[in-house]
């Protein structure tokens, strides 16, 4: 019998590097899902000890409900935030999305079921849009996405003339099918005695997407790499231009599609609708453990970011504190989120040196 070779059993400095490496970011992750979650569970506590109708139910689908448009926009971010660049535009593609589909539906009398896949296009455009100047004109992210943040708005409040639509009531001289009112309806359609939306289902379908897509498949190695390590990523021959665009594409989709979803179960669309979501959401994808500076991201951690930001609007709600609470505490949790990722990457980058 011929003995092993020693380089097929005995781990090289670099391999025991690598694995350490990983046992550290795998350790960094669990902690800082863990301590999401714990802050979830005190904080339901709190407010269950202050106000005992927190265990209501219907208080709980409330929550779900709440938490889901600000979940699928936060499911597109997150991918832009993983491959190193910022979106600020979903909020308000939020809002062009459901009014160019109340425009085209009830004003110009394009059928519901094409106008929705129109809609959705409009949405890819604009991640189209804001990608290609990233990447093609190199002008930051940031800034790209706060012009078409205005830019949107501006659309939306021009198409819409600054006004707001119901399909149920539309302005006169224009009808709605009933049969395509009742399909639109459905999408978020109530279930049970408490008003279950079937929009959470929505969010929890999407999360499944594009957990696979980011966590099981070569797209979102890719985008970890690209986003952890650009440089390298392009030595390696990576598309790295494709990939970011891509990732603007994917949330200007997800961000229409919270905007439909959302405009199905309020049944009304105004031009100002989701300029109110830009913080929510950001927070929710940083407090969920994804880093500004690139090639991290979960999409379990920004499901625990947007319930646990969901769970305090309702609780701050029912406490009736004041709107003012909410917006103090928003600021608070958001500010603490970032400076959380900026004191780990710091540590982080001390304990590899």
């Amino acid at each position: 019998m011929s003995r092993a070779d020693p380089s097929e059993t005995v781990p090289t400095p670099h391999s025991r590097l690598s694995l350490g490496a990983a046992g550290r970011a795998t350790f960094d992750l669990a902690l800082r899902l863990g301590g999401l979650f714990i802050a979830i569970v005190l904080v339901a506590i709190l407010f269950i000890a202050i106000n005992p109708a927190f265990m209501n139910a219907d208080v709980l689908v409330s929550v779900l409900r709440s938490m889901s448009s600000v979940a699928i926009m936060a499911l597109g971010l997150t991918l832009v935030i993983v491959v190193g660049e910022i979106d600020l535009s979903f909020g308000a593609m939020y809002g062009l999305a459901a009014n160019s589909l109340a425009v085209m539906w009830i004003l110009d009398g394009i059928s519901v079921y094409l106008a929705i896949p129109l809609t959705l296009a409009i949405g890819a455009l604009v991640g189209l849009f804001n990608g290609g100047l990233t990447t093609r004109l190199k002008i930051p992210s940031f800034i790209v996405t706060l012009g078409s943040y205005n830019l949107l708005y501006g659309f939306s409040l021009w198409i819409t003339g600054a006004g707001t639509f119901n399909p149920a009531y539309p302005p006169e001289g224009h009808a709605v099918s009933e049969g395509q009112l009742t399909f639109f309806t459905n999408l978020t359609a109530t279930i049970g005695t408490h008003n279950f939306s079937t929009e959470v289902f929505w969010m929890l379908g999407l999360a499944l997407v594009v957990g696979f897509l980011l966590h099981r498949s070569l797209f979102g190695f890719r985008l970890m790499a690209i986003g952890g390590n650009p440089v390298a990523g392009e030595l390696a021959r990576l598309p790295v231009v494709k990939y970011r665009i891509l990732a603007f594409v994917a949330s200007g989709i997800l961000a229409s599609v919270a905007g439909i979803l959302d405009f199905s179960f309020i049944q009304t669309s105004q031009p100002d609708i989701g300029l109110s979501q830009t913080f929510p959401v950001f927070a929710a994808v940083i407090i969920g453990g994804a880093s500004l500076s690139g090639g991290k991201g979960t999409v379990i951690g920004t499901l625990g970011g947007a319930l646990l930001l969901a769970e305090l609007q309702i609780g701050l709600a029912l406490l009736s504190p004041g709107p003012h609470v909410q917006q103090l505490f928003l600021g608070f949790v958001t500010i603490g989120a970032v400076a959380l990722d900026i004191g780990l990457t710091k540590l982080r980058s001390r304990r590899a040196a």
